[in-house]
Formats: C-alpha cells, structure tokens, sequence
C-alpha cells in the first residue's frame, strides 16, 4: 500500500507556571486539509485530523524561582503528576484528544515528535516531550473510518521563567 501522509498541530498546549490563565476545553483543529503528501490514491480516503481537546496542564506554580521539577499528564486516566518544586494552584489538566478520519479499516502509523518547545511571551520556553497515547499496536480505523485516541506528555519545567506557556504538537497520521 502506498504510503500516505498528513501532519498537523495540535493547536494550544497550555501551561500556567504562576500565573492562572482560562484554558477552553476544545480546539478545533484549523489544519486538517489533506497536503499533497497527503493525498490519497483514487482507492483511498484521505486523511484528516481534528484536534478536539488540546493538552493542558492547567495551573501549575513554583515554589522558588530557579527550582522546578516534572508535571506529567496520563494519557488513559488524565491524572496530572508533579515532582520536584512545583505545587497545584488548581484548575482541571486535560488530555488532548484527536480524531482521526480516513479510509474504513484503513491500517495507519500516528507518530509524535520527541519534544516541543512551550514559549511564554516573553520568548522562554519549556519542553513537552515523553508523549503518551491511548492507541493500540498497530492502529486502525473502525468501519466508519475513525480512530479517537488521548495523548498525555512530561514537562520539563527548570523554574527560571514563568506565564502561561503554549505551543504546538505536530502529530503525522500515514497509511501503511
């Protein structure tokens, strides 16, 4: 089978390091158009990707500047975790969620990339890497051509800068 390909951004990783910010609960995937990477052969649906919730790591502060720690968020329960020197100013984490749609029982490869950065804005930034997901081995769309799934991550947090922290997650969805 050809190998077919489509990325996307999961558009609003949040992250509040002091600061408490509103996080909607949705986001709606603004680049799910197929590219022509990722077109489809005549046979084929083509691949598209809505992000339906973005991660957020809700309300995170610090104990003392220039001392951080880990927050991660669970893929399958949604738990958010924190180690080190950072404390929960409360708030609601969330798992991203996506959806996947193409070609009914269509086999596919979803992929993640090893780390992003979340930039504040005044240009700072914090990786989100480690990423997790609720996909099985070897994934597959159902019969209506679907696959939904979570995805959770670490963030390294090192305690010299705070704000609300965004960025993007490219995420690669191919037939195989």
């Amino acid at each position: 089978m050809a190998n077919r390909r489509l990325t996307v951004a999961a558009l609003g990783c949040w992250m509040a390091a002091s600061a408490s910010a509103p996080s909607p609960a949705a986001a709606q995937c603004l680049l799910c158009a197929p590219t022509q990477s990722a077109a489809a052969k005549p046979s084929q649906q083509p691949i598209t990707i809505a992000v339906e919730t973005a991660i957020d790591f809700s309300k995170i502060g610090l104990v003392r500047l220039n001392q951080g720690g880990t927050a991660a968020i669970d893929a399958q329960t949604g738990q958010r975790v924190l180690s080190g020197a950072l404390v929960d100013l409360g708030g609601v984490p969330v798992v991203g969620t996506v959806l996947v749609r193409g070609q009914p029982h269509g086999n596919v490869t979803v992929s993640f990339p090893a780390s992003v950065q979340l930039v504040n804005m005044a240009g700072r930034s914090y990786p989100l890497e480690n990423f997790t997901t609720t996909l099985k081995n070897n994934p597959k769309l159902d019969g209506d051509g679907s696959l939904r799934f979570t995805f959770g991550g670490l963030l390294r947090i090192d305690g010299s800068a705070t704000g609300t922290f965004r960025g993007s997650v490219p995420i690669t969805v191919e037939y195989k």
